[in-house]
């Protein structure tokens, strides 16, 4: 009888989520108006507001939320159906799921139990260690690989320690550290990506679209970005681990045998395996694949220069190479080569396959659609041009109101379509309002990795959501936190390190930026 009570309270809760989100959704459509009374713009915010609510109360499947853009964009002129559903694939997707095709191949021949049980035996036997070796790692690696590749091959071994410590901690705080964990790997692998001008794709469209707007302005070399990019993504570093730990980590000490237990258990595993050696080598040729791709071009200054060509420079047309290639292509030479320990089977088949979370393939899908229809409707061009306005407030007001609304945008959008939608918008409106371009596009360009609320905001978010053992409001609690304390961090380190490396006068335009191109 209690079940039943229980399961009809539910339903009743489902229900009220259900109608304050539609609720929501017809009030915006009827009483909000824009400025220039855009009935698109008005549109796409009660579209974005409505799977808001659906994905921070769970309502609906999220995976069924992220597939309302292809009924609600063409009936409310959005888009057509023929190109939202065409945004539910690229090549992120791909590389998601030949990534995740590997982190299957090493779960099934046990391989991540084995490099899980290694980096235990290695550490000391302390909740707080472990997550900050495992954020370390995440942190250090998403500086020159793609974050999403990052957090792809950091899963499946924090997987296997959670479970090794769901013999040695209650339930309760068992629950609590997979949080940590899994929130601390997709955490660092964001703010890992700030620290070079290679880590995460805004900060390449960053330097892209400065490059091409002020041709006659200096040039940001790598080194010049880490001076300040660096000291912020570990001030970050240090603030995400600090909030997970009290948030989160279990303070009772771990039991003093578990080294001993985890030996017993590495040694159990015997000897490696021919396929975990395939699955490893593929996981390191896989990992250098990501790395060496675009190649790597650092200017340290003073002539001192450090050029490693890219391994698709080989090719007639580099440019068609993406990380999702890569991904697909290792992921499918494990489907061909054979097992040396079971007949007739693969390193990977078919089976193993059909475990890939495709409920989570269309969450990623949702996110892609929801800032193509924030382009198409006009919605991402009216939320730019008002920071227009802005421009008259004092420099550090301007740069923590620019750090914080793009922090909140790219909550709903893709951190690299915030990026390249925002940045050619702010490089005119600095020119527009006399202001040096560097103030207001650095700010903004390391914002849109400040994305710690929904899981739709970065892949990472999505990768470690899609494991199944967290909720939105997991990762909302901490997230918060840590999006107030990023955009403070962002304002602080713009005007303690930034404005002196790069001499900004903050309202004086200077001369390289009178040549500007907008075309």
């Amino acid at each position: 009888m209690k079940s039943a009570t229980n399961k009809g309270n539910k339903e009743y809760v489902k229900l009220f989520e259900l109608s304050i989100a539609f609720i929501s959704f017809f009030i915006i459509l009827i009483f909000v108006k824009t400025p220039d009374k855009n009935p698109l713009i008005t549109n796409m915010i009660a579209i974005a507001v409505l799977m808001a609510i659906l994905w921070l109360t769970e309502a609906l499947p999220l995976s069924v939320t992220a597939l309302l853009p292809v009924v609600l964009y063409p009936m409310f002129g959005i888009m057509n159906g023929k190109e939202v559903s065409a945004t539910y694939f690229n090549h992120i997707i791909f590389l998601f799921i030949g990534g995740f095709i590997v982190a299957l191949a090493m779960e099934k021949w046990n391989l991540h139990k084995r490099i899980a049980l290694r980096i235990l035996l290695w550490m000391k036997i302390r909740a707080g260690n472990i997550l900050f070796g495992f954020m370390f790692a995440s942190f250090f690696l998403s500086m020159w690989i793609s974050n999403t590749a990052t957090t792809m091959m950091m899963i499946p071994i924090v997987l296997s320690i959670i479970n090794r410590f769901g013999e040695e901690m209650d339930q309760e705080s068992h629950k609590r550290y997979t949080i940590a964990l899994l929130l601390g790997v997709a955490y660092s692998a964001s703010v890992g990506g700030i620290a070079t001008l290679i880590g995460t794709p805004p900060n390449i469209v960053f330097s892209q679209i400065y490059s091409i707007t002020f041709p006659d302005a200096p040039e940001i070399s790598f080194a010049q970005w880490m001076i300040f990019a660096l000291p912020l993504a570990l001030t970050m570093f240090a603030i995400i681990w600090g909030i997970l730990y009290i948030l989160y980590v279990p303070k009772k000490a771990l039991n003093d045998k578990l080294k001993e237990k985890l030996r017993k258990q590495y040694n159990e595993l015997g000897k490696i395996s021919f396929e975990e050696i395939v699955v490893l080598i593929a996981f390191i040729i896989l990992a250098l694949l990501w790395l060496f791709r675009s190649g790597i071009d650092i200017d340290f200054g003073k002539n001192i220069n450090l050029n490693i060509p890219g391994w698709a420079s080989l090719f007639a047309h580099p440019e068609y190479f993406n990380d999702g290639t890569a991904a697909i292509l290792i992921s499918l030479l494990l489907f061909v080569i054979p097992s040396k320990n079971k007949k007739n089977d693969t390193i990977i088949d078919k089976d193993t396959a059909m475990k890939l979370p495709w409920n989570i393939v269309l969450l990623f899908g949702g996110g892609f659609a929801l800032a193509k229809g924030f382009v198409e409707s006009g919605l991402s061009l009216y939320i730019a041009n008002s920071f227009s306005s802005l421009t008259q407030i004092k420099p550090i007001f301007l740069v923590f109101a620019i750090a914080f609304f793009l922090s909140l945008l790219t909550e709903f959008t893709s951190n690299t379509a915030t990026a390249q939608m925002a940045l050619p918008l702010l490089a005119a409106i600095s020119v527009s309002a006399k202001i040096n371009p560097l103030l207001i596009m650095i700010p903004a360009t390391v914002a849109t990795s400040l994305a710690f609320i929904m899981p739709v905001a970065t892949p990472p978010n999505v990768i470690v959501f899609g494991t199944g053992k967290l909720r939105i409001l997991d990762m909302a609690k901490p997230g918060i936190i840590i999006d107030i304390l990023g955009v403070l961090v962002v304002t602080a380190v713009m005007f303690l390190l930034v404005i002196a490396l790069f001499k900004i006068e903050p309202h004086v335009l200077p001369d390289w930026a009178l040549n500007a191109n907008f075309k």
